[in-house]
């Protein structure tokens, strides 16, 4: 008897892990089998036939769709059988909503542990893609365009979601045209939701929105995304000043709550040019931004504003950051370290290879990341080559360069680091990583009114280890002992220390804390 019911666990398990492909075309018919041979003519039964660690293949061609196709929660997949939906190999299905009341959404993920792949979306009555109530889902290498608002929105709490090497454009909503953006983790968005590989352009709103309206301290995160001309219509026209034409917006609140929302993000290697207004916009966000290796270039109302006062327990961070005619508007509550608007640079033309915007909508690489182009790169003899900080990420030559792009080019002569004036030096903590104690030293030329604060990867103040006290010449040392303001031990991850010299923000280092 025992081996009768081992031998049937054992094709019970066969059975259960022996995943289907359904195959959907505009010529099938969903009377027939769902296979290559016979696909279903509907993404609803498709769907409706479908269970986690299957694969739905959708053929190319156009589908004339007339309604929402909505993916409900009970077609969830799991995190080891995630639901697929994707392009059959290098085919193009073209969903096509044009028909669509207005209104109406395109695809409706309410689902979680979904992979969508290679669909293009466009023409939707209202969102081409809304996920909502959606969380942990992977949508790579999706066409998002003309549709009736907002390329791709993320609502109702929707949460570590990742949207990989997709496109954003022309998308807009008439009459009013006040809030079609490219990409918006907006209103009542859940955290860690990132972005990698991404472009918005030609969106009546923004490219990307972080406006919040029913959700606060939520986190965002962009990697390698470029946005621009935002702000305008399809045809190059101005629909007036409702359409705000950031590139990205990273946060914000109605006027009720304008001093308390807020969205934390991060920006990675971004890239915004020739939008309406500005390039990274704070908005009215109270929550942290942090700014690594961005690149900002002719912006029309700036580059950079982020200049409201934020909640006192967060941060702004912009390091090795770039921007080109256009302003750098910052509060002197950010903290900076080797941007471009600092006097040790001077930014011009010949400081890149090319200035042609017109690249940046070149067709993608095979693998669907972003194209290489000439567009922004540094080019030899830039001063801006090797004048960074590390910040962690791999860099050529002596130091990473300023802006988004790293190029092959090095720039032995380039020794020199803006600072503050007067002599100082913040060393590396030790040991580095740690657990649970480290030691963080600095060295002063005379004494001076020192402040030290550690904060966590978003930017939240975690413990203040000297409080504007005077310390002497010399070498000086704090120990912390991997403890928060309320004595308890800290989550592993990443850290950053900084140290204020008379309420001036000098430098910030990175560590490790591990357990």
């Amino acid at each position: 008897m025992k081996k009768l019911i081992l031998l049937f666990l054992f094709f019970q398990f066969a059975v259960n892990h022996n995943y289907a492909q359904i195959y959907v075309a505009t010529y099938g018919n969903d009377d027939s089998l769902g296979t290559k041979e016979k696909p279903y003519a509907t993404f609803t039964k498709a769907i409706s036939e479908s269970a986690p660690g299957d694969t739905i293949c959708v053929r190319g061609g156009t589908y004339n769709l007339t309604t929402t196709i909505t993916i409900t929660a009970v077609k969830s997949g799991t995190d080891s059988q995630m639901c697929t939906m994707t392009a059959y190999n290098n085919e193009v299905p073209v969903l096509d909503f044009s028909e669509q009341e207005l209104g109406s959404k395109g695809i409706s993920l309410k689902s979680n542990y979904w992979h969508i792949i290679g669909l293009n979306i466009t023409k939707a009555g209202d969102n081409g893609m809304d996920i909502n109530f959606g969380s942990n889902n992977i949508i790579e290498r999706c066409q998002f365009y003309r549709n009736n608002d907002t390329g791709l929105q993320l609502s109702a709490g929707s949460a570590n979601n990742q949207i990989i090497n997709c496109d954003s454009y022309y998308n807009a909503d008439p009459p009013d045209y006040a809030d079609a953006d490219g990409f918006a983790p907006k209103l009542t968005v859940g955290s860690g939701n990132y972005f990698y590989g991404c472009r918005a352009w030609g969106n009546c709103d923004d490219g990307w929105d972080g406006y919040l309206r029913g959700a606060d301290d939520v986190s965002t995160t962009l990697e390698n995304c470029w946005t621009w001309g935002n702000g305008y219509l399809e045809n190059g026209s101005d629909p007036g000043s409702q359409a705000n034409g950031n590139g990205f917006k990273m946060g914000g609140g109605d006027n009720s709550n304008s001093d308390s929302l807020m969205h934390h993000f991060t920006l990675i290697k971004c890239v915004a040019f020739n939008n309406k207004a500005k390039g990274f916009d704070q908005n009215n966000n109270m929550g942290s931004m942090i700014l690594y290796n961005c690149t900002g270039y002719n912006n029309q109302t700036a580059n950079y504003r982020i200049q409201r006062a934020i909640d006192p327990e967060q941060v702004v961070i912009v390091k090795n950051c770039l921007s080109y005619d256009g302003l750098a508007q910052l509060g002197d509550f950010a903290i900076q370290e080797t941007n471009s608007w600092f006097p040790a640079f001077e930014v011009t033309a010949d400081d890149f290879l090319s200035l042609d915007t017109d690249l940046a909508s070149a067709a993608r690489q095979a693998d669907g990341s972003l194209p290489d182009i000439d567009l922004l790169h540094l080019a030899e003899g830039s001063d801006l080559i090797d004048a960074g900080v590390d910040l962690g990420f791999p860099f050529n030559g002596l130091a990473p360069d300023l802006g988004a792009f790293e190029t092959d080019f090095t720039n032995s002569i380039n020794e020199y680091k803006y600072t503050m004036p007067g002599d100082f030096q913040l060393l590396q903590n030790y040991p580095n990583p740690f657990n649970p104690t480290t030691h963080i030293s600095y060295i002063l030329a005379k004494p001076e009114k020192v402040t030290l604060i550690i904060f966590n990867s978003v930017g939240q103040k975690v413990a203040t280890l000297v409080d504007g006290e005077m310390r002497e010449t010399g070498l000086n040392t704090a120990i912390w002992n991997g403890r928060n303001k309320n004595g308890m031990i800290v989550p592993a991850g990443v850290y950053f220390y900084r140290l204020e010299l008379r309420n001036v923000i000098i430098s910030t280092r990175k560590m490790l804390f591990i357990k």
